[in-house]
């Protein structure tokens, strides 16, 4: 009987033995587990990320992975209280992460106003922690950020949402502390099972966002900087006498003379002189004043806006930006609706591009200011 109770003693020493061997005399971990947070991970210079929370991450994941520009979308667990958690975690251990979507994109091909504007189609702001047949604090709203240059364009898009509700939106805006990426059956969740769970609706991707001002995407044809103006010689031979001492000494055309003015073709205007874009025809309007009029140009940065004090007036000078051609004068007696500008423009500083022609002539990344 001795024997047995040896032989029974030592086989509970080695197992004691084997239990002690992964900790230290202190009683902590040997093994100390990897800390898996991805945030902001393998970016390069040409692509920008956001972390975008909306219920349950299959739909977000797959709705993101159609829009154009996005570059990649990981489904993952967000701004918790614990290290590399797993879906069960999530659920079941109150560990206060939100089901989050990673989206890389690239900025010359779309913005971060273009990701919030279709972000806001698919979520309903004004619930909380719950999100179409999901609830839980893991399937609250949330947009976080990498980098405090993002939160003045997510404040305004917010703001802009805002006006359409009378109760407060409930998204969060934080910056991103942590982010893991979900298990692999949960990447990609929809294309995998295409007839799975989704509380959104996909083809929203399809349709266009509402914005005050158009992106412009980047075109190797027409980057910055290949706007140049010519020498003063070529303007000579290159335009008429009205067109050159409108752009070059600030002359006006007289009123209702220019064939402009009552054009209502579908295409965009450009600088006679350089070629800058300026105006599309989405934004052209009847003013009355016998002068091609618009509510706005195509983007702000092509053009600048000069105190003009001559003729003992006060108003604003139009020019474009790398041309520096006088194009006309900015008011503030526009639509009201369209944000109360007119752009009085003279046309002999414009050379129209027909919307069938902007490919040909280099403007064909233009086209996305057209709805129809």
């Amino acid at each position: 009987m001795k024997l047995k109770y040896i032989i029974v003693l030592i086989a509970i020493v080695l197992v004691v033995a084997l239990f002690l061997k992964n900790y230290n005399r202190g009683g902590e971990s040997v093994m100390v587990k990897e800390d898996l947070n991805l945030v902001a991970e393998n970016l390069d210079e040409n692509t920008e990320v956001i972390y975008l929370a909306g219920g349950c991450f299959w739909g977000v994941d797959a709705f993101f992975d159609r829009i154009d520009g996005v570059v990649g979308v990981k489904s993952g667990y967000a701004n918790g209280n614990t290290a590399n958690p797993s879906y069960e975690d999530v659920i079941y251990k109150k560990t206060n992460h939100a089901e989050t979507v990673e989206v890389k994109y690239d900025p010359s091909k779309t913005d971060l106003t273009n990701i919030l504007l279709y972000y806001f189609k698919i979520i309903d702001p004004l619930t909380l922690n719950k999100q179409g047949n999901d609830v839980g604090t893991q399937y609250r709203t949330g947009i976080y950020y990498t980098k405090e240059a993002q939160l003045e364009t997510i404040n305004k898009i917010v703001a802009k949402e805002q006006e359409k509700y009378d109760k407060k939106i409930v998204v969060e805006v934080k910056p991103i502390e942590n982010f893991y990426l979900a298990e692999d059956y949960h990447q990609d969740y929809l294309e995998k099972n295409p007839n799975g769970y989704c509380h959104i609706d996909l083809n929203l991707a399809d349709e266009a966002v509402d914005r005050e001002e158009p992106f412009i995407k980047e075109d190797a044809s027409q980057e910055k900087g290949s706007f140049v103006k010519p020498s003063d010689e070529e303007l000579r031979e290159k335009l008429t006498k009205e067109q050159y001492n409108v752009t070059q000494n600030a002359g006006t055309e007289r009123a209702f003379t220019h064939e402009y003015n009552d054009l209502e073709e579908k295409g965009i205007y450009v600088d006679i002189v350089s070629g800058e874009p300026l105006f599309s025809s989405e934004d052209k309007y009847d003013a009355g004043c016998g002068w091609p009029s618009f509510t706005k140009p195509i983007d702000k940065n092509l053009i600048k806006e000069l105190e003009d004090k001559s003729f003992g007036m006060r108003r604003v000078e139009v020019k474009s930006k790398e041309g520096d051609s006088h194009l006309g004068h900015v008011f503030t007696d526009g639509p009201q609706e369209e944000g109360g500008l007119r752009y009085c423009i003279n046309g002999a500083s414009l050379k129209f591009v027909a919307f069938e022609d902007m490919e040909k002539e280099g403007y064909g990344y233009l086209k996305d200011l057209f709805q129809n």
